[in-house]
């Protein structure tokens, strides 16, 4: 008889285990099932990220990003993955206002979807609440930089560590959070030098995850209809590593040509009777 062979999913531990053997971490966001199932071969964790609200439903920014949405999405991704870690992320609103409202909200999110992490953004001012989370069995997945649930904040969605003071700043909420116990920090839209200096910090114990930020991060992390060539504008730091938008389209045009022209369906496409 043959053995099956179980493929043990992976955990926070074991982008923490990457991060010290220096094997760098790959990742992409999902939000469907078949894209995940793809993905899910290539990558240590899958982010089901908020930008789902731009990518899926053409908003202008992540901010009107319902828990019921990430928890939806979620699901899908989680029943197209069995590898790879997988990453929900807490939308605005869904935290902010306590330790204890992320935490109710966190392990809802982890109970309904059967993830492995959340993520939040924000820097040192979260500190407590990663602390909080952390010590009450909830992996946490910090972001700092360009952080795009502040877009109004920042106003807009703006590269960080240009200014005076940046660098410190943004090291100081990088130390903040990984000494808060998260297990890995994604940077993103900060300036390479700044970037470079926080992801080799040897104080910083958590995986850095970059996104527009320095190839000297543990890991890189791309919106996957970004890097298949499927959006319409991208920022900078996306390298478009295919160009599924002109296929689809292609697709689409042939099917709507051989439809209009009743070449489709053909006989083998029908069903003939018994």
């Amino acid at each position: 008889m043959s053995q099956v062979v179980q493929t043990r999913r992976l955990q926070a531990v074991d982008l923490i285990k990457r991060k010290a053997e220096g094997r760098k971490i790959i990742a992409l966001t999902a939000y469907h099932a078949h894209t995940a199932r793809i993905v899910d071969a290539y990558c240590d964790f899958v982010l089901v990220g908020d930008s789902l609200g731009m990518v899926m439903h053409g908003m202008e920014s992540t901010l009107p990003v319902t828990l019921e949405m990430m928890i939806l999405q979620a699901q899908a991704v989680m029943r197209g993955t069995s590898r790879a870690l997988v990453v929900v992320d807490m939308p605005f609103g869904s935290y902010e206002a306590s330790r204890e409202q992320a935490f109710l909200n966190a392990a809802r999110v982890l109970k309904e979807t059967g993830a492995g992490a959340i993520k939040l953004e924000g820097g040192a001012r979260f500190a407590e609440t990663v602390a909080f989370l952390t010590e009450r069995g909830v992996p946490v997945m910090g972001h700092i930089g360009l952080t795009p649930q502040s877009v109004n904040t920042m106003g807009g969605f703006k590269v960080q560590g240009h200014g005076a003071g940046d660098e410190d700043r943004l090291r100081a909420d990088a130390r903040a959070i990984s000494d808060a116990g998260a297990f890995s920090i994604v940077m993103e839209g900060i300036v390479e030098p700044v970037a470079r200096a926080i992801a080799t910090d040897p104080a910083i114990r958590a995986a850095t995850i970059g996104i527009g930020a320095t190839a000297a991060c543990d890991g890189q992390i791309l919106v996957l209809e970004d890097m298949l060539g499927l959006s319409d504008r991208v920022p900078k730091f996306v390298k478009s590593f295919g160009s599924l938008r002109t296929h689809i389209e292609e697709a689409v045009r042939a099917y709507a040509d051989e439809v209009q022209a009743g070449r489709f369906p053909a006989e083998g496409h029908t069903y003939p009777p018994r």
